[in-house]
């Protein structure tokens, strides 16, 4: 079971849905492996547990 994993900041659910459908079609048609097969992971992250140039990003979006 192929699986692809993506971290970043909370999203809408129908950003979530989009990008699970979307990761799974160009996997599929680049890897001639089943759409069933794959699983997606969205792994989100609060801007304060995620930094960047030494700071926060929620220090950056202030």
């Amino acid at each position: 079971m192929p699986v692809i994993t993506m971290e970043g900041p909370f999203l809408p659910i129908e950003k979530k849905e989009q990008l699970i459908k979307e990761f799974t079609r160009i996997a599929t048609e680049i890897t001639n492996i089943p759409t069933d097969a794959f699983v997606v992971f969205i792994k989100e992250n609060a801007y304060e547990n995620m930094g960047q140039g030494g700071i926060t990003i929620a220090e950056k979006l202030k």
